[in-house]
């Protein structure tokens, strides 16, 4: 089924839902392929954050007064979207945090502290984002603990079988994606937790590419971490989220002292609040707890399986048009892949290619996406990468097509008669792994 024949069966109209951002009325034209990176903000966020600001604006739970008990109101009931949205058992399992990458740090500087020891194993993907490999590396420097990576298949998807052989009771920590930022695939989250809870090891998962389009529930995956950013789900950035079972939570010492997470101060002792607050220290990004819940419940309002059946249709349609066109390769692409797609140009630098597509209004992203051990993997700088969003539609895939083929003529592209060898949806000859 291509693309159109699926958004018109599922009656998701995303020409018609562009109207709810400004910034295609902004910018007429506009072809927006870099939502992995950060997802335009509809009118419901921009808005409702403008509201928050002009008539309901007081820090929170500090005040009596009727306008802090407002805004105190209205940043609880974001903790309880959040908690909605992942499903967590209780909002006491939702700490607020600046992103993703703070929420990594967090886990990393307190549970990783005070339970890892010398000799343990933290296992990740080779598809990693930098900020699940980096907290990891120091964890490591400090504590003498051991960061291994887990192996993928010579097609790019993730080896299931490696991984589980892998694991031994020195395993403590699997700290993975739930789907790749570079490739799109998403990996086997549920099997994943599975083995790794099978040897008694603890399971983050990154879920920044996930939750703007997965259908997320942290108790039937039995994860004992899932985090997400606000400015991927089409929310303010600064704003994160992170879910913790509480029993875990509880053994976590504090991380950043000051205001609202402590108990009792006095020049001798300190004691500390229960999860959230006390992850949550000093005066909290009110406003931006607001315009996530918005986002959120933006998103529950189109239906995540909605979206995601919009994003997996674009995904193919993206994958096939792309592989059909001469000198163009595909990185790791698959069927188990959504939402992201990553190619080269033959004889046409990834940078080249973006300034270029630029002269035609379509805004993607080149370089190495935050992955560059992947990219040093595959023997590749970079790549130009592709990813939708609700608002996106075929004719974006339409006009990516034709700007790439004036691309190739304006760089003398040979192209010849056939497709490049390395065209196809994946190099099956390359052996996926870390150098």
């Amino acid at each position: 089924m291509s693309a159109a024949a699926s958004l018109v069966l599922h009656g998701f109209d995303p020409l018609a839902l562009r109207a709810e951002f400004p910034v295609f009325a902004a910018n007429p034209g506009l072809i927006f392929l870099d939502t992995a990176a950060s997802a335009q903000k509809p009118n419901a966020v921009i808005d409702g954050l403008s509201d928050f600001y002009r008539s309901d604006y007081a820090n929170i739970h500090r005040g009596v007064y009727a306008l802090s008990m407002r805004a105190s109101e209205r940043y609880d009931a974001g903790r309880e979207t959040v908690r909605r949205f992942l499903n967590a058992a209780d909002t006491s399992e939702i700490v607020f945090v600046r992103g993703a990458t703070e929420a990594i740090n967090l886990v990393a500087q307190t549970w990783g502290e005070r339970f890892l020891r010398e000799g343990d194993e933290v296992i990740i993907s080779p598809l990693e984002h930098h900020s699940n490999i980096v907290p990891w590396q120091m964890l490591r420097d400090r504590l003498g603990i051991v960061l291994s990576v887990a192996p993928l298949t010579a097609d790019g998807g993730f080896d299931l079988d490696g991984f589980a052989a892998m694991l031994s009771r020195r395993t403590k920590l699997v700290a993975m994606t739930h789907v790749a930022n570079v490739t799109g695939l998403v990996l086997p989250v549920a099997e994943i937790i599975s083995l790794a809870h099978g040897v008694g090891a603890k399971v983050l998962l990154d879920g920044c590419q996930a939750a703007p389009r997965l259908n997320v529930d942290v108790q039937a995956l039995d994860c004992d971490f899932y985090l997400f950013s606000g400015h991927k789900c089409y929310g303010p950035t600064g704003i994160g989220a992170l879910y913790a079972k509480r029993d875990i939570l509880d053994t976590m010492p504090p991380w950043h002292g000051g205001g609202d997470m402590i108990d009792t101060v006095t020049y001798a002792r300190t004691t500390y609040q229960a999860p959230p607050a006390r992850f949550e220290a000093g005066t909290p990004d009110i406003a931006g707890v607001i315009g996530l819940d918005f986002a959120l419940r933006f998103i529950e309002s189109l239906g995540r399986e909605a979206i995601v059946e919009h994003e997996v249709a674009l995904t193919r349609e993206a994958q096939h048009r792309l592989a059909a066109l001469p000198g163009v390769r595909l990185i790791g692409a698959g069927p188990g892949c959504v939402g992201v797609v990553s190619f080269l140009v033959d004889g046409i630098h990834p940078h080249d290619l973006g300034t270029i597509l630029d002269k035609f209004r379509i805004a993607l992203r080149t370089g190495q996406h935050c992955a560059q051990p992947l990219m040093d993997a595959l023997g590749i700088t970079s790549t130009a990468r592709i990813s939708f969003g609700a608002y996106s539609d075929v004719s974006d895939i339409d006009a990516l097509i034709a700007a790439i083929g004036k691309a190739q003529k304006m760089f003398g592209v040979a192209l010849g008669a056939h497709r490049c060898r390395h065209s196809t949806p994946t190099n099956r000859a390359h052996r996926w792994k870390p150098r």
